[in-house]
């Protein structure tokens, strides 16, 4: 009797362990028998229905939940239960004390008898509600950060030291050609042609050598041989526990870029004859001057008009004339080196700085050009025009002190080579 006695006390305090346990366990523990009712609850289901166990043994779920919400963890049962099998699944339901919707990690296992039929279900219930809303907003704010850097006007992506993509939106995707998930792992020379890999990596690379923002500009010609210009800003991220990182973000500035140089040249450029303006002539004489003053070096100015032009305009109008100008302007241009300077300088005067050429070259020069003109006349809407010019010539002397010095010598040349009857050149020496 004693032993017996034993027995049932050893087996009360287990069970009572095995329930003190199971009451702490962080989850919803229960039984179910075949029709559905609860034959065992823990104390966290106790809680969760706001009932105490006698109340809840023996109902089932119609009692707790709004099964006509949410009736999913029924499904799941008559599974367990019909196909005795084992569920590692995620149920919702709504608690009809409270309204809550609330999110389960759940694991449902067929109950046997000793002759291995099924007679119910236990299952473990873990509450994942907050977790699933903090999965959801971190989707939300991952989708809303894709939506805004998949729509900036701009090429962004993150690469570490290793050279390995982390990130890419989705223009740097269509720039490469490939879809985002078949980027990001990637090496840059894996997925982008290696010469432009490299072309890259090797102003990335500054960013982790320096481990500060840079702001580059940097050129890239495509296919299609067609130069693109970027603007880029690359920031230093590092990663916790992780190797070094750099994220980048690139403006394609290649239109801003064109505009640019297209206001330069209309700076730069006479409007009606397409060759320089008096203003770039100036600035880049002055640049030679001193260049050849300090290196003692030859420069020359030839300073030309055309002979007569007055009476063209007046006998032929005006777009006559300019077409004279623009003729002319063509053809010296086709004759000088790549090195001298031809411009405008107003109304139908033109100058020519020559650097590194004797003066007796410049002389030649400046006859080639008189006969030039001289022999072959300008043919205007089939009206041929004999236009002449006259040309002044002067070179840089050791007394010179600034370029305005060498180009009134052949501003008064030019007007010496005119009283001589024109169509002449005059060397002021």
């Amino acid at each position: 009797m004693t032993y017996k006695n034993n027995n049932t006390e050893t087996l009360l305090q287990q069970i009572s362990i095995m329930s003190n346990v199971l009451d702490n366990i962080g989850s919803y523990v229960y039984s179910k028998d075949l029709d559905g009712n609860y034959t065992y609850v823990n104390a966290n289901v106790e809680a969760l229905f706001q009932t105490p166990a006698k109340d809840i043994i023996g109902k089932d779920d119609s009692h707790f939940f709004d099964l006509d919400i949410l009736d999913g963890l029924l499904e799941s049962d008559k599974k367990v239960i019909n196909e005795n099998v084992t569920l590692s699944i995620e149920e919702e339901n709504v608690i009809k004390s409270t309204g809550k919707i609330n999110t389960y990690q759940t694991i449902k296992t067929p109950l046997h008898n000793a002759a291995g039929n099924v007679v119910g279900l236990s299952g473990i219930s873990t509450d994942i509600t907050i977790q699933k809303t903090l999965e959801a907003d971190n989707q939300n704010q991952k989708h809303l950060l894709d939506v805004v850097l998949n729509n900036v006007d701009a090429y962004i992506y993150m690469k570490d030291a290793n050279r390995r993509y982390r990130y890419v939106n989705s223009r740097v995707a269509e720039l490469i050609g490939l879809p985002a998930e078949e980027i990001i792992g990637k090496l840059d020379f894996e997925v982008v042609p290696p010469k432009y890999a490299e072309h890259f990596w090797t102003n990335d690379k500054t960013v982790f050598e320096q481990n500060q923002k840079v702001v580059m500009s940097e050129t890239l010609e495509d296919s299609d041989n067609k130069v693109h210009h970027y603007l880029s800003t690359k920031v230093p991220f590092q990663l916790k526990g992780d190797l070094q990182t750099m994220i980048a973000f690139s403006t394609d500035v290649t239109e801003l870029y064109q505009l640019k140089e297209k206001f330069e040249q209309l700076a730069n450029t006479d409007e009606l004859t397409g060759i320089y303006n008096r203003r770039y002539f100036f600035e880049n004489a002055k640049r030679e001057f001193n260049r050849a003053k300090r290196h003692q070096q030859e420069l020359v100015v030839i300073s030309l008009d055309v002979d007569h032009f007055k009476a063209v305009n007046d006998h032929h109008g005006h777009p006559v004339g300019d077409q004279v100008l623009v003729k002319i302007a063509q053809i010296i241009t086709k004759t000088i080196r790549s090195e001298d300077i031809f411009a405008r300088i107003g109304g139908e005067e033109f100058s020519i700085l020559l650097p590194n050429i004797t003066k007796t070259e410049s002389l030649q020069a400046a006859e080639r050009l008189r006969e030039l003109l001289d022999d072959n006349a300008i043919i205007i809407n089939d009206i041929e025009l004999p236009i002449k010019i006259s040309l002044g010539v002067s070179v840089i002397k050791a007394a010179d002190t600034c370029f305005q010095d060498l180009y009134s010598r052949s501003d008064r040349a030019l007007y010496k080579a005119k009283s001589h009857g024109r169509n002449h050149v005059y060397l002021m020496d």
